[in-house]
């Protein structure tokens, strides 16, 4: 080799060894929508309605079959699609869904207690903390992902959440937070009010407390909406309770009922995305619950420390950066704690440097 070409090889390789890594994968999503919905199952999730549970004894109707006609197919595909045709279709068709333990899919909890307050924690901080052991109204002391963006520039007063559970102002620490939480009864008035939203303070005064401290979803999840559209919050958080409530009571058919219709209401959220220009084509809907429940056909009301299959939940993810693969299958497990850092990756913040115990990303919902 001459001298020359000798030179050349050499920088060139020195050039390569020392060059600055490659530059991250440029990131579409400006905005997360993030959906819970308390305790529902990934069973019925990936398989639909369970025809076990739809009589009487087992938390079904008196006569099953109406309950049958609206949820149950014989064929697995179009079963599942009756109960959640959102999630079945779009999701699916466009983003990913885990959680399917039957095709080597699991996503589960961390905290080992399975149930509410702990849940929350490990989703919205990604880690789970012994000190929150229980679903009492205490203050949380750690930093949820939707206060550290809050803290940030590009996010500050661009955060929103609404719960059905009164617990939220609590989980999220909202005086510290510095963000808008709405939960339980408590009307909306810290925005101005337009007629949609008074009369949705005024239904929540006047509704009978069916499900003792929470409302139906629906004024949760309405009263978001208008949020969304009017103030436009580049992350917004929703949390359902009905699929949880009704579970406990042993109602099967109602339980059905409220999974149908959080499925519904996620195509509500992705139409007024596609709708909005300041959604259309940079927002990320993500939808998970926080915990799950025994097993059928007794154990599907339960869930807990002493439920040891309610570790196991299901996420999906939908969005401009994240490929469309569909149900996965055969991959590593994901956890809860790692949603944090996914959302705060999306929107291209590094929410690991920040708070190293959190989980890490799920690499396949980011872009490449």
């Amino acid at each position: 080799m001459n001298r020359r070409l000798f030179l050349y090889c050499f920088v060139t390789s020195a050039a390569a060894l020392f060059a600055a890594p490659p530059a991250p994968a440029t990131h579409k999503t400006q905005r997360i929508i993030f959906v819970m919905t308390d305790g529902l199952r990934w069973q019925e999730v990936f398989n639909g309605a369970d025809i076990n549970l739809m009589n009487k004894e087992n938390g079904g109707a008196e006569d099953p079959g109406p309950l049958k006609k609206l949820y149950w197919r014989d064929d697995l595909s179009s079963r599942r699609q009756a109960l959640m045709p959102f999630l079945w279709t779009t999701v699916n068709r466009q983003g990913q869904l885990y959680g399917n333990r039957e095709f080597e899919s699991d996503a589960y909890v961390l905290n080992g207690l399975n149930f509410s307050y702990p849940g929350y924690n490990e989703t919205l901080t990604g880690f789970a903390d012994e000190r929150i052991n229980s679903n009492d109204k205490v203050l949380n002391p750690n930093v949820t992902v939707l206060e550290w963006l809050n803290q940030k520039t590009a996010f500050h007063g661009k955060v929103a959440a609404f719960g059905a559970w009164d617990c939220f102002p609590f989980i999220f620490n909202a005086q510290r937070a510095g963000f808008l939480v709405n939960a339980g009864y408590d009307p909306l008035t810290t925005v101005p009010l337009t007629p949609r939203l008074e009369l949705l303070n005024q239904l929540k005064s006047e509704e009978p407390p069916y499900l003792g401290e929470e409302p139906v979803d629906a004024l949760t999840f309405q009263t978001a909406l208008e949020y969304m559209k009017t103030r436009q919050p580049k992350v917004l958080y929703i949390s359902l309770g009905e699929t949880d409530e009704w579970a406990h009571q042993g109602n099967y058919s109602e339980y059905l009922g409220a999974a149908h219709r959080a499925d519904a209401w996620l195509k509500v959220l992705w139409d007024a995305v596609n709708s909005l220009p300041a959604y259309r084509g940079s927002t990320t809907l993500i939808f998970s619950p926080d915990h799950g429940r025994g097993d059928a056909p007794l154990g599907w009301k339960d869930h807990g420390q002493k439920v040891p299959q309610s570790k196991y939940i299901w996420m999906a993810f939908l969005g401009p950066d994240t490929a469309a693969l569909g149900e996965r299958s055969h991959i590593a497990p994901v956890t809860q704690s790692q949603i944090a850092a996914t959302i705060a990756a999306l929107l291209g913040e590094d929410y690991n440097a920040a708070v190293p115990k959190a989980g890490a990303p799920i690499r396949d919902v980011l872009p490449k």
